[in-house]
């Protein structure tokens, strides 16, 4: 007595992408929605640039999530560089400017977020909504990617 058995299993590749895993799927798409999402009450908003310049610099799906602005690394560090020369107008005080040409440097002093806008703002904006929200994203992913 023996048994004679024949077994196809699907490619690899087949079986992420009906599960949405392939690179660019849907589930990765959903990965960077979410965290976009998220991330929106943690980052600073003064005119709401910052946070727009992430749906503008940022392929959904490609997994890299971009906020291409000038200020953007400067804001997510928090740290204030100089040196700063304090700027007077009819004897109030208006703002700072750096000489031209001299390098900044970190001076060690925190930066002072504005939490009008959006309560949570500060530095590291992606590291504290993941510490916050990991978890809801991961389960959406794996909801997405059809577990159970």
């Amino acid at each position: 007595m023996g048994f004679n058995g024949h077994l196809e299993i699907k490619s690899t590749d087949i079986m992420l992408k009906e599960r949405g895993l392939e690179p660019g799927g849907r589930v990765q798409q959903f990965i960077d929605q979410t965290t976009i999402r998220y991330m929106g009450p943690y980052t600073p908003k003064l005119n709401g640039v910052l946070e727009e310049s992430i749906t503008v610099g940022t392929v959904i799906g490609s997994g890299e999530l971009i906020q291409d602005t000038r200020y953007a690394r400067y804001l997510y560090y928090g740290e204030i560089y100089g040196p700063n020369i304090p700027i007077y107008e009819n004897g109030q005080f208006i703002g700072f400017r750096s000489p031209k040409g001299k390098k900044k440097l970190p001076t060690g002093r925190p930066l002072k977020y504005n939490t009008s806008k959006n309560p949570l703002a500060g530095k590291m904006w992606f590291e504290r909504m993941k510490a916050d929200h990991k978890d809801d994203i991961l389960r959406g992913a794996k909801k997405t990617a059809g577990a159970k």
